[in-house]
């Protein structure tokens, strides 16, 4: 968890709307790109000066532009400028601590939530910022890769609505493979569960326990990402909203069911985790009783034994065995059939 917590100490003190990247640093130079369509239409270019894309914000086509790395301040305090982001909203694009959340400002409308995948079998957070305009769709990722190829491939092929659509549509699409994304998140997810449930049935050992904390931890992780997803999109669904058409709204409630479902399989996962331990807890505990078990049955059967060894080793005059010629024989005799009697009666008991 300490890996995925920003600094924000790095902005103590300072005035509202002071754009402070406090996210990774050294990722590489700032990449732009921009796609420009309309139901006939098609352009897509990468961008080296944000300037480039001044004049498509009040063109007739929608664009997107999409920018991988927010720790150059001065692009993002001109694409602001530019497009009429306020200063706090810019606030918030840099600080990538961000919780999900919608905000609507009349000429556009700011959304911010987790784009999550894996790398190297562990869960990787990343912030997206997106604003939606007019005319315009404008998202900010942390660094370059996302899933959005499908979104790219579609309006580049011309298939599905989203290039007939407006920008409200190609927002739409871009939250929902985000969300979609969760649910190849919670498969590997289920699979390690699978896995571990397994484990601890035939073996758990404390590298069992590791791994316990570590699924219970990234799933803390995963259900402070996804659990205001629900608020954000059914504020968007519920939005009186100049830029969000009338046929939007019913796909924003397909995202909202998605969302429930990644919600519900993110709490039914926690619970199971936590269930686990318990398990495993029980089951060290039961193993030790096993251990105990068997100890305890052998030194019970060599008490007798050892009563009768310990009479015949205190070496008195008088006693008679001493001078018999098969007394040794005999002793051992009566301290083996003790012995046998008492691993029967164990057994009759079914405590062996």
């Amino acid at each position: 968890m300490t890996r995925r917590l920003k600094k924000r100490s790095k902005k103590a003190g300072l005035p509202p709307g002071t754009l402070v990247s406090i996210g990774e640093a050294g990722l590489g130079e700032v990449g732009i790109s921009l796609m420009d369509f309309d139901g006939e239409h098609f352009k897509e270019k990468a961008i080296r000066n944000i300037e480039e894309a001044y004049p498509f914000k009040d063109s007739h086509t929608v664009t997107w532009i999409n920018i991988d790395g927010v720790q150059n301040i001065e692009i993002i305090e001109k694409i602001g400028t530019h497009f009429g982001i306020h200063p706090l909203v810019l606030e918030d694009i840099v600080n990538t601590s961000q919780r999900p959340k919608m905000e609507d400002f009349g000429d556009y409308i700011y959304i911010v939530l987790k784009m999550l995948y894996l790398e190297k079998d562990e869960v990787q957070s990343e912030q997206v910022s997106i604003v939606l305009g007019s005319n315009f769709v404008v998202s900010f990722q942390e660094r370059p890769g996302d899933v959005f190829n499908p979104v790219r491939d579609r309006l580049r092929n011309g298939k599905g609505r989203v290039r007939k659509m407006g920008a409200d549509y190609l927002t739409y699409t871009l939250v929902d493979m985000i969300v979609d994304n969760y649910f190849a998140i919670l498969e590997n997810f289920g699979e390690k569960i699978e896995c571990l449930e397994d484990d601890l049935i035939a073996k758990p050992s404390p590298d069992t326990l590791q791994v316990i904390h570590t699924l219970k931890r990234e799933l803390i992780f995963l259900r402070k990402s996804v659990w205001p997803l629900r608020e954000l999109i059914s504020g968007l669904e519920r939005a009186e909203s100049a830029l969000i058409a009338d046929t939007t709204p019913i796909y924003l409630r397909d995202v909202y069911d998605h969302t429930i479902q990644v919600i519900d399989t993110v709490e039914s996962y926690r619970d199971m985790v936590s269930g686990m331990l318990d398990t495993y807890l029980s089951s060290l505990s039961n193993r030790m009783n096993e251990v105990m078990k068997v100890l305890t049955i052998i030194a019970t059967i060599f008490i007798p034994i050892t009563f009768v060894a310990g009479i015949y080793g205190m070496n008195f005059q008088n006693m008679p065995e001493l001078s018999w010629p098969w007394g040794y024989f005999a002793a051992l005799g009566v301290m083996g059939c003790i012995g046998l009697a008492m691993v029967v009666y164990f057994k009759r008991k079914g405590w062996l």
